[in-house]
């Protein structure tokens, strides 16, 4: 590609290889992506996408859109392609009468729950300040609130959307509602997404996070009793459960997190208790702004990672041990326990079940708790081991599980798709795919295909 100095009718920032800014703006989340786009195009407004769009695909080049650059798999950074950046369009507006939400295409979870939370309100965020809004919410979009008020997804009003042919839409349910239907889980197919506009909730009290840590020994005790929690849950906890590793042993912690009255939530810890005697017990108390930070740190830029998803509809004694071995063969003689995947179980059900499956894209209204497995690292020469050993934990589940969330997707192909959609609703994605972006230009994802069945 000859070197572009100006593209017609965009406006923002053109960083080129070589430029000062290039590598700090091709990076992203995951440390293992290492790739080169020709041109890095910063957004500031759903005209500069247009352009932006129109030139990558008068020019022949991949498009890839990024906003907090989460995608495991680094979907945002194209190979000699075109960049759609944008994080420049980030403004939140907050009224807090109607209590809504207009949060722009390229921000962050911290802008929406800071600007939120000066008016005692939130929506369904993700659980880590730094992801970015469009690509969560594209692909369901869970969180602590979630049982309480649906995924953020259940919480959309209305998108503004840059469609493959450079127009811009307005998606909702009287304004093209196929495509906001779509986009309700659908991901990041049928366009680019320039403004969300939000429910907004009142978040009365403060948060709590519940830890039990128990010895591996008594892991699948705890498991048990806690599994048979998940049922009659208060809708303001949301269950979690995970094993890890700590001072070289493995370790297993179980616990909820509570957004509400912290006196109703303390309240049910006497519950939690009843699981068994731990040997560790952590409570903490918080805001809801300072919760959803809670994780930045573990999950911080720059790492390599990989991991591994599923949901599970129920959660037997035996898919409670697989998840305990986290891909150990039981012959191990000697396990590396601090290089082996973490695991987690979050609960779902609650709001999330009271919307009926046909109503957007997201599908799994039913899953009981979802599952992931995941392992970071520094040194590349580790890379084929810690992957390795990532994709053993995960099909040590896959026995056991009724689908997948779409944002756990990494490397698993058309596969993983038609996990993320059962087969009637893939068929209407696919219609609608072929509607609006029928050449396939936004494919940079988890690719719903317009080709014929």
């Amino acid at each position: 590609m000859a070197t572009v100095t100006s593209i017609p009718g965009f406006g923002g920032e053109l960083i080129l290889p070589g430029d000062d800014a290039y590598d700090r703006n091709r990076a992203v989340w995951n440390g293992m992506v290492d790739r080169r786009p020709a041109v890095i195009l910063r957004c500031a407004s759903p005209e500069d996408v247009v352009a932006a769009v129109r030139f990558a695909r008068e020019s022949g080049l991949e498009i890839a859109v990024k906003c907090g650059g989460h995608s495991v798999l680094g979907l945002s950074v194209p190979d000699g392609g075109v960049m759609i950046d944008l994080s420049p369009i980030s403004r939140v507006h907050v009224d807090p009468v109607a209590r809504r939400a207009w949060v722009g295409g390229g921000s962050l979870l911290r802008n929406l729950d800071v600007a939120a939370g000066e008016h005692g309100l939130a929506t369904t965020a993700g659980n880590v300040s730094h992801t970015g809004v469009g690509g969560l919410t594209l692909g369901g979009g869970m969180g602590w609130l979630a049982r309480q008020f649906g995924l953020a997804c259940d919480n959309l009003e209305a998108c503004t959307v840059v469609t493959a042919d450079g127009r811009i839409v307005r998606a909702s349910e009287s304004d093209n509602p196929d495509l906001f239907w779509g986009l309700r889980g659908g991901g990041g197919n049928f366009g680019i997404v320039t403004e969300f506009e939000f429910r907004l909730h009142p978040v009365l009290g403060r948060a709590l996070v519940v830890d039990l840590v128990f010895d591996a020994a008594d892991g699948p005790g705890a498991l048990r009793g806690w599994r048979d929690l998940l049922p009659h849950a208060p809708r303001a906890a949301t269950l979690t459960a995970s094993t890890s590793t700590d001072g070289g042993l493995p370790v297993v912690s179980i616990g909820y997190v509570w957004v509400g009255d912290v006196n109703e939530g303390l309240g049910y810890l006497s519950t939690i208790r009843q699981i068994g005697t731990p040997g560790a017990e952590h409570v903490s108390e918080m805001s809801y702004v300072e919760l959803q930070a809670v994780s930045d740190n573990p999950n911080s830029h720059g790492v390599r990672r990989y991991s591994k998803g599923h949901y599970l509809t129920e959660l037997s004694d035996s898919a409670i041990e697989a998840f305990l071995a986290r891909g150990v063969s039981a012959s191990s003689t000697d396990p590396k326990w601090p290089s082996v995947p973490n695991g987690g179980f979050q609960a779902y059900g609650g709001a999330i079940a009271d919307v009926a499956d046909d109503d957007a894209a997201f599908s799994h209204r039913r899953t009981l708790v979802e599952f992931g497995c995941g392992t970071n690292w520094v040194d590349p020469g580790e890379d084929d081991e810690r992957v390795s050993g990532a994709r053993v934990y995960g099909k040590a589940l896959e026995p056991f599980a009724s689908g997948v969330y779409v944002n756990a997707l990494g490397d698993e192909g058309q596969d993983g798709v038609r996990r993320a959609y059962p087969a009637q609703k893939l068929a209407r994605l696919v219609d609608l795919k072929r509607r609006y972006d029928p050449d396939n230009a936004f494919h940079l994802n988890q690719n719903i295909r317009p080709a014929a069945r």
